[in-house]
């Protein structure tokens, strides 16, 4: 099914997948969030919307429910041909971001910066991303996991446990999620209610908890925060707070899409510099990692997450990505590892260990 498009994901602590294809014609191609005011079908969501890299929303012209043991027998996968792209991402082209990052944030220029970066890895022969989905919903439970493909994107595999936007009609909500920290020894055992988190972290937290705030105060006035609290993702705790609110028009959901996206947990603030300054000083292009993806529907039920943990298949090649926020008293070698902690998320799918 090399020219057909689809996306098959499973919600946080369900068994069972949602598969939606698009058999005829290519999805459509977007410029902002704003168009997609009113539409609904699967989102797929760069960080930085290009002619290279748009905005995708895959037509459901199939939607069948499965349980993710039985995923395998969906279809019979042949992979989009590409020709596989190298990362140039080492150590010492992530020092030398850092390093260039930095120094914006100790001349005060961003309060807060997200920098991230791209490994490649490799197997022997090609792993159907079908198998790699499943191993993802086995090792993931608290995550939304998705397996998107068309032949404009290729073929992404997601792994995340940030919402950006989730609700049905008028009710809706989102979270602030910020802060990172490795679980180790007994803290494997349980929630990480026992972490003991550091001033860097909680105010990294707070800065995008204080961002939403007035993203949503834009849009109603009628929401309430609750946490933070902390979370687990596989072997990491972050802080999240929850934002519950409604809208009184939900046929505008693009317009609160294009404001709250990038969230300054993938981008950092302010907002547009940031965001400028990332696009234009990243040794690797982000393209689909930390956009977003997920259902959107403003009748039914929409579920879009942020694109973190992720990888781009081709092949029996894998780009994967991780970042992380960066603050005036930042580490580099801290920082480092904790991307490494969240390259870890995908490695695990590939059966791959490097720390």
């Amino acid at each position: 099914m090399s020219a057909s498009s689809f996306a098959i994901y499973r919600l946080p602590h369900t068994d069972v997948a949602t598969f939606i294809q698009q058999t005829e014609g290519a999805p459509a191609e977007l410029h902002s969030c704003t168009e997609l005011n009113g539409r609904s079908g699967f989102v797929v969501a760069p960080f930085e919307v290009t002619d290279e890299q748009p905005l995708l929303l895959i037509r459901p012209d199939v939607v069948r429910q499965i349980p993710v043991s039985d995923v395998a027998s969906l279809l019979s996968f042949e992979a989009p041909t590409f020709s596989p792209h190298a990362s140039k991402a080492t150590k010492s082209t992530y020092a030398i971001d850092f390093a260039n990052y930095h120094s914006q944030l100790q001349l005060g220029t961003f309060r807060k910066i997200v920098l991230a970066r791209c490994v490649d890895e490799s197997s022997d022969a090609a792993i159907n991303p079908l198998t790699l989905f499943r191993r993802a919903c086995d090792l993931y439970p608290r995550m939304f996991i998705s397996l998107v493909s068309t032949p404009r994107s290729g073929i992404w595999l997601t792994a995340t446990p940030e919402i950006l936007l989730q609700g049905i009609n008028h009710q809706w909500r989102t979270i602030a999620l910020a802060g990172t920290m490795k679980l180790e020894g007994e803290g494997l055992l349980g929630e990480g209610e026992s972490t003991s988190w550091s001033i860097k972290n909680i105010k990294e937290q707070r800065y995008v908890s204080t961002y939403i705030t007035e993203c949503l105060e834009q849009y109603t006035s009628d929401f309430r925060e609750e946490g933070p609290t902390t979370v687990r993702a596989a072997d990491l705790v972050h802080l999240r707070s929850d934002f519950t609110f409604t809208l009184p028009d939900h046929q505008h959901i693009g317009d609160l899409l294009q404001t709250l996206h990038p969230t300054p947990a993938v981008c950092g603030l302010p907002k547009r510099d940031a965001f400028k300054f990332i696009t234009h000083n990243e040794h690797t292009p982000r393209r689909y990692y930390s956009g977003f993806m997920g259902m959107l529907n403003p009748d039914g039920d929409t579920h879009l997450y942020v694109s973190l943990r992720c990888m781009n298949i081709e092949g029996n090649y894998y780009h994967l990505y991780a970042g992380g926020g960066l603050l005036k008293d930042s580490v580099m070698e801290q920082e480092w590892q904790e991307t490494e902690a969240k390259l870890q998320t995908m490695r695990r799918c590939l059966a791959i260990k490097k720390m």
